[in-house]
């Protein structure tokens, strides 16, 4: 009998650190640092998932065979000084921090290793993956095909910012690449900074504000900003921008070119800062779609595989899906640089000791519906709440899917915290707050009282994946919610909107009631849909079908278990301060139900929320 393999994954140091472990090729474990260290985007090494995955896949440090690092440290310090020597003096700044960060902390990630867990593995050294392969492994390895396409879309990795790449069984080539300072990937974020959002963070409120405006800045950013081939190639003139030099995505010139200073964070967003996002968002989906068409005439495959950061824009990814370029397309859930850790233990697997791939087999995919976070059993949680003295009901399956269906019907909003917690940046139905999709007030109450964020920002409906069209122009799967598709017209309901508004006030738009389901629908009747799967969410998939046996609607809003600021909850602890700390209602650990009303009084000795930085 053949030994057991096991690679570690790491991403770090930029931002969204991340560890992960395979086992023959199998995900054993994944998750994000800052779910254990609850700073948001954590770019530390990420000791706590380290950890984690080790106890998950119930192994020693020893028995690890290779540990693989997501990233090339000398080849993107090669960037930097290439990058500051063609700038010049006025780079000295970044020349500093970026040498600081890389010589002082990012070239010794072997000893980082070593002070964690004490060995490099069985291989005594690191296996440096590279950025793009990293994310390339994880979306084509996890993916259904045994022959695809492969696309990686992101801000810039060692030198890299977009590449096209050839997958089949289990090997990889990489066959076109664009290269830093021309990026697809900092020129959204360019537009993220100017429009008052916080870069690697905000970039999903940009394109939550676009169809609120309209892009009649486009031709503006392609006479001015990049210049886009037919085979979706670009270069930007970086006159107008600033991250070469001063480490800030725009400069002076990008300001005058738009007329003003970029808006101030938390100020009054107007119709311009929607019509800039609106314009952006448009030029993204235009040239994501050129380049999709080339990978597809470069390959000649049906299948297309997903990754990178620009592959969360879910509204491009509509967009291309309804191109019908491929006839099928797979995302990887975590595609940011979270990601890079399960890729980087797939290139250790298949590209470094060239394991065969493991088939799908009929399965959606192998990812197992990114549920590979920790989990916690019964006797845990009820030490925590008898510990605390906090009062709960234990209900069967039966009787809990019953109560919750019928307060959500009531108007209630619900914590859920079941089994594994999800990898990568949504929640879906393990760390979750749900509510009634159908309630006009909901979007708003859950935007202001308890996600206390931006009342624009829409909301995704998590949909029993057999009743998907009955609401959605989507026939097919969205599991992982990273397709925005329309509301069917079955469904809608119309709209006035003022033609002279001026944007100023948004409240009197976005609560308008668009369709059945007002929560999820956002103001040009689309949604960012989730498809709940029996096969890799039983919990959650029972929860809708009581909802539905209930209501005969199928469709709740889900959107992610916590506040502004503040990392996904993790822990029944965190959940625990969520809830309290919120408007929501009642609190679902597992089979432990727990109602606002009948808790202990509440208090804590700090502002909480001065630990959250706003995103």
């Amino acid at each position: 009998m053949s030994q057991d393999r096991y690679i570690l994954g790491i991403s770090a140091y930029y931002h969204d650190s991340a560890a992960a472990i395979i086992k023959n090729g199998e995900i054993i474990a994944a998750a994000q640092e800052e779910r254990f260290s609850r700073v948001k985007h954590d770019p530390r090494f990420p000791v706590n998932a380290i950890n984690y995955c080790l106890e998950e896949a119930f192994i020693e440090p020893s028995d690890i065979d290779a540990v693989v690092f997501y990233d090339h440290p000398v080849l993107t310090y090669d960037r930097i000084i290439k990058n500051c020597a063609s700038v010049g003096a006025s780079s000295a700044s970044t020349f500093n921090s970026a040498t600081k960060s890389i010589l002082g902390i990012k070239l010794w990630v072997d000893r980082h290793v070593m002070k964690t867990i004490g060995t490099l593995g069985k291989l005594g050294k690191i296996v440096f993956a590279g950025h793009h392969l990293s994310h390339a492994a994880s979306s084509f390895y996890p993916s259904p095909f045994t022959e695809a396409a492969i696309v990686s879309v992101d801000g810039v990795g060692e030198w890299s910012t977009t590449t096209i790449g050839h997958g089949k069984d289990n090997s990889i080539e990489l066959l076109k690449e664009i290269n830093y300072p021309n990026s697809l990937g900092l020129l959204y974020s360019a537009f993220t900074y100017y429009c008052g959002f916080k870069v690697n963070s905000g970039e999903y409120k940009l394109m939550g504000l676009a169809p609120y405006g309209k892009p009649i800045y486009a031709d503006k950013i392609y006479q001015h900003l990049i210049d886009v081939k037919e085979d979706g190639s670009y270069r930007l003139d970086m006159s107008y921008f600033g991250y070469m030099d001063t480490g800030k995505t725009t400069n002076q010139k990008f300001h005058d070119l738009f007329g003003a200073p970029p808006r101030l964070p938390e100020s009054v967003i107007t119709k311009k800062e929607m019509d800039l996002a609106a314009s952006i968002q448009h030029v993204t989906e235009e040239i994501f779609i050129k380049i999709a068409r080339h990978a597809q005439k470069l390959t000649g495959s049906k299948n297309l595989c997903l990754s990178g950061g620009v592959a969360l824009n879910c509204v491009a990814n509509g967009k291309l899906l309804r191109e019908k370029i491929f006839d099928n397309i797979w995302i990887q859930p975590a595609a940011g640089d979270a990601g890079g850790a399960l890729g980087a233990c797939y290139v250790g697997e298949h590209l470094y000791f060239k394991g065969a791939r493991i088939p799908a087999n009929g399965k959606p995919d192998l990812q197992m519906g990114t549920y590979l976070g920790p989990r916690y059993n019964d006797s845990e949680i009820e030490a925590f709440l008898d510990r605390n003295k906090y009062v709960y009901h234990k209900y069967d399956d039966a009787q809990k899917n019953q109560f919750l269906a019928s307060e959500i019907n009531k108007g209630k909003i619900v914590g859920f915290f079941a089994g594994r917690m999800e990898f990568g940046p949504r929640s879906l139905g393990a760390r979750s707050i749900i509510g009634d999709a159908r309630n006009s007030e909901m979007q708003s109450k859950m935007n202001l009282k308890i996600k206390y964020r931006e009342s624009f920002r829409p909301f995704a409906p998590a949909v029993l994946r057999e009743d998907v069209n009955k609401y959605f122009d989507l026939d097919g799967d969205s599991p992982y919610m990273l397709i925005v598709a329309p509301v069917s017209d079955a469904i809608r309901k119309p709209v006035t909107i003022d033609e002279n508004w001026d944007g100023e006030d948004m409240i009197p738009v976005i609560n308008q009631v668009r369709s059945e389901l007002p929560a999820i629908t956002h103001v040009d009747y689309s949604a960012r849909i989730q498809t709940v799967h029996q096969d890799t969410n039983p919990q959650f998939h029972n929860l809708l079908k009581a909802f539905r046996d209930l209501t005969g609607c199928s469709v709740m809003v889900n959107t992610s278990f916590n506040v502004r600021g503040e990392p996904i909850v993790c822990t029944p602890k965190d959940a625990y301060l969520c809830f309290m700390r919120t408007d929501i209602d009642i609190l679902a650990l597992e089979n432990y139900i727990l109602v606002k009303e009948e808790q202990p009084k509440f208090e804590e000795k700090e502002n909480w929320q001065l630990k959250y930085e706003l995103d």
